[in-house]
This record gives structure tokens, sequence and C-alpha cells, in this order.
């Protein structure tokens, strides 16, 4: 993490040789006292080459991983349930690390530890055949709970957080628990007027807790904040430094400032106008609170939940972000597409309208390490296939030249060849050209993460119906098993 920004952090350094103590020698502990004098740069670079070395494998090695791979998910990543072998979502538990939390985090730079088999909570049915644990190892319990979906379950040491293993997204029980989450939001439709209007009046309360609530689920609506996690900014991980209130900017009476770290830790730089009532309550909220202190401090992750469902029975923050983020796909997919497109424009207009609604989801993502390489090598295709266009159009000018008044029918049919050859070009270095235009556009944007996750699949079906897409432009093999059901029940008129 020598690269990483939060390691300059003096809280970051400070837990780091506070919870690397505790793990070495009394000899080392003599030794070792200041983190200013220590070296890892030999370490850093020795793993920088490992990682780049994976870049630069040849096939045969990256064949033989992948086989390896293969193995392991054959052997752990399936269960059944019902008599049907369905797949595990991710079955590999997160090694030891450093934690880096969400921007200046107290607890930055403590060590995740290791999860032991010790750790691990085993969720089978009682006839199932027990996960044998590692050599010399148990489990911590082993449980038999069917109305849970986890498979896995232990807590790592800094949050006290649970994970899980879970199914997977394709899974029958996660598509259920998935239909019920868009049909709330398709009932969200029909009352979020009466609900936001609620959650206005409710600014007013003299219930502190509940006009905080209020205040909180405004941003969910309006800014796709979640409720709680470790991992991103949220409604109950919010500070005070993390706003800024402007009385008059940019023509807005009424102007909240955002800025933070995402859970990938690039900044989240936003600016959006408020009304009066929201403006103040954030004022008396920050009034006497230091920067680093809570903005909703008489919230937690249970009470805002349970705020939220009183509005409407079922309700969450991820319906509001499905209403959201469903009703800003929709919108935008009729007005930047055009059933005269080609399917390659189609497409880009599906990216576009991903990406407004991504913007509705607070869906960011830092660039990927390759992502330079990755667009330098696109354009490097985009520059030889232009070359090839402008050698070919030359050569059908030629041919087009030499075939007039040539009774010889070999000059005419070469003028159908070189005509063919170029339009075949054309149309590859458009499809080129718009593969760029898209991933440019949508560098720091999550496009798969929503497209999958977020608005109503049977939007994009539609979609798709309508504008003769293949769908399998749109979804992989095993998203279209995962919206099996959206694709049987949806028409091509469907509106959310």
């Amino acid at each position: 993490m020598l690269d990483h920004e939060s390691t300059n952090c003096e809280v970051f350094r400070k837990n780091f040789l506070t919870d690397w103590r505790r793990e070495m020698t009394p000899e080392e502990s003599i030794l070792i006292t200041d983190l200013n004098k220590c070296d890892f740069f030999e370490l850093f670079y020795l793993n920088k080459r490992r990682v780049d070395a994976q870049y630069t494998m040849s096939k045969e090695e990256k064949q033989v991983i992948a086989e390896a791979n293969k193995m392991l998910t054959e052997e752990y990543g399936y269960y059944t349930l019902n008599q049907h072998r369905e797949r595990i979502g991710n079955f590999r538990i997160e090694p030891p690390g450093l934690f880096h939390g969400q921007g200046e985090h107290a607890k930055e730079g403590m060590l995740k530890r290791r999860i032991q088999p010790e750790d691990v909570i085993i969720n089978c049915s009682k006839q199932a055949r027990i996960p044998e644990p590692p050599a010399g190892h148990r489990w911590k319990e082993v449980r038999h709970d069917n109305t849970v979906t986890w498979l896995a379950s232990w807590t790592e040491n800094i949050q006290g957080v649970s994970s899980y293993i879970m199914l997977n997204g394709s899974s029958q029980p996660q598509g259920e628990k998935d239909w019920e989450t868009y049909e709330l939001a398709q009932r969200l439709h029909s009352y979020v007027d009466q609900i936001r209007s609620q959650y206005y009046q409710d600014m007013d309360s003299t219930e502190m807790a509940i006009r905080q609530g209020a205040t909180a689920l405004y941003f969910i609506d309006k800014l796709g904040l979640s409720v709680g996690c470790e991992k991103e900014v949220s409604c109950s991980s919010l500070r005070v430094k993390n706003i800024t209130l402007h009385k008059d900017r940019d023509g807005n009476k009424y102007m909240v400032e955002f800025d933070y770290l995402t859970k990938d830790l690039i900044r989240s730089y936003n600016k959006v106008p408020v009304t009066q009532r929201v403006y103040k309550n954030l004022e008396n909220l920050i009034e006497t609170k230091e920067a680093g202190d809570k903005l909703f401090d008489q919230l937690t992750t249970s009470t805002l939940n349970e705020y939220i469902s009183s509005l409407m029975p079922g309700l969450t923050a991820k319906v509001f972000r499905t209403h959201n983020t469903s009703v800003a796909l929709q919108k935008s997919l009729r007005e930047l597409s055009c059933m005269s497109d080609d399917l390659s424009a189609k497409l880009l207009a599906y990216n576009r309208a991903n990406r407004e609604a991504a913007v509705h989801g607070n869906r960011q993502q830092a660039d990927t390490k390759d992502f330079e390489q990755s667009m330098a090598g696109l354009h490097a295709k985009i520059d030889s296939m232009t070359q090839e266009l402008v050698q070919a159009k030359t050569e059908l000018t030629v041919a087009t030249w030499k075939a007039k008044g040539c009774p010889d029918s070999k000059w005419h049919d070469e003028v159908k060849k070189k005509r063919k050859a170029t339009r075949q070009l054309e149309d590859q270095l458009l499809k080129l050209n718009i593969q760029a235009i898209c991933r440019e556009e949508g560098r720091q944007i999550a496009l798969s993460t929503m497209t999958i996750n977020y608005p109503d699949p049977r939007i994009t079906i539609a979609w798709c119906m309508n504008m003769n897409v293949p769908l399998e432009r749109i979804y992989n093999e095993s998203q279209r098993v995962k919206f099996a059901w959206a694709i049987d029940m949806t028409k091509a008129d469907f509106e959310f």
C-alpha cells in the first residue's frame, strides 16, 4: 500500500505501527520503534514485479491457472437446494490486509487478521455432508437455519461486521428476492409523491431522531446514499467535514456541497441544491459539532431502516435506489434511442442511458489498473484500421476508374469486392470508435454493476425487444439465467 494516499496519514501510520508491534518478536520490538526509519520499498517492488508478471504470462501459463481455478470452483463453488445444483456467489474469504475504511477513518491502518476456521459458522441442512475444515482446525459452529440464505459467516476483527458466503445472484432464492425488490419499487412508484411529502413534513418533527431520519432519507432519495456500510459513505457514516453549506451559490439559494471518498477511495464531489427546510436542518445539525463528528448522530442503521419502513411496508434504501435508477434508465432510453440507428449506435445509447441511471444510483468506481493501457491498445486498433480503410478506399477509387468504359467484367467484379471490403471496414471502425466512447465516458461509473443490480431488468428486456437488439449484447449467459423470470414475463410494451 505504499503508493496509497492513506499511508501518509498520521492515524494510519500510528495504527499500523501499533498492530505491527503486536506481531513482532521481543527483539524486533526493541529494535523497531520509529516507522519513519523503516524502508519497505524492497518488499513493495517485489510485490509489484509479481503483480506485473501476471500481465505478461504466456497463454499456456494462464491456461494452467484457469484449470486450477476451475477445479476449485467445481469443489467449492456449488451447493444443492431442493435437489438443484446451483452456484455459490463468492466462496473465497478475504485475505489479511490493512484496513483503510472510508476517508480518514479512526481505525485505518489496523491489521485485518486472517480468518481461521474457528471464526467461521457453517450453515447447511441437517442431512448435508458438512465440509471438512483444514487439518488441525474445527468450525466455530455448524448451524441448520433454513430461514436465511447465507452458507457461511464470520466476524472481522476491526469493525465487528459480519461477512457472508452468499448464494449466486442467478440462484432461485436470490431471483425471488430480487423480484420482490423490483415489485416493491414499482409499488413505490405509485406512492412516491405521498412518501416524499411525508418525509418533508417529518423534517419539522420535534423528535430529533425522526427529523434526522427524514433528512437522511432526503439524501437517500436524492443522491442514492445507502443506510449504512463499512466500505462506503452512507447516511450513518457521513461526517460534518463531508458537507459544506452555501446559502447562495451558482444561482441556487440553498446549496449543499458533498466531498468524500468512495469505497474505491476516489473522490466523490457533488453540489446539490436543496430546499430551505433541508438546509436549515443541516445548519442546526452542524452548529455545535466538530468536523469529525457524525452528521446524523441520533441515527443508527437499524433506527433509520425502521423509519424508512414506517412510510411503506417493505420500503428500504435499496428499493428507493431501484425505483430512482429504473425511472432514470427508462426516461433516458426513450430520449436517446432511435429505431433507425444501427446496432452499435443503439448499444451506445443504452450505455449512455445506463450511465445516467448510475449517477442516480451513486455508482462510482476507480479506474482499473490497466485502463490507460487498455485504451492505448484500443486506439492503436482504431489507428491501424483507419489506415486500412484509407487504403481500401484508394483501391476502390482505382478499381472504379478502371472499370469505367471497360467491357471486361473482371474490373466490375473487383469494384464489388472492394466496395464490400470498404463497408466492412467502415462498420468495424464505427464499432471500435463507439467502444472507445463507451469506455471513456464510463471510466468512473460502475456500468456492469449498475446493469445487473439496480434498475428493473424488465426495462432493459423490453427495450431490447422494441429496438431489435439481441439480449445477449446486454446480458451475458449467467445474467440471462439470473433474469430468466423477467425474460419470461416481459412484453415489449412493459413500462416501469
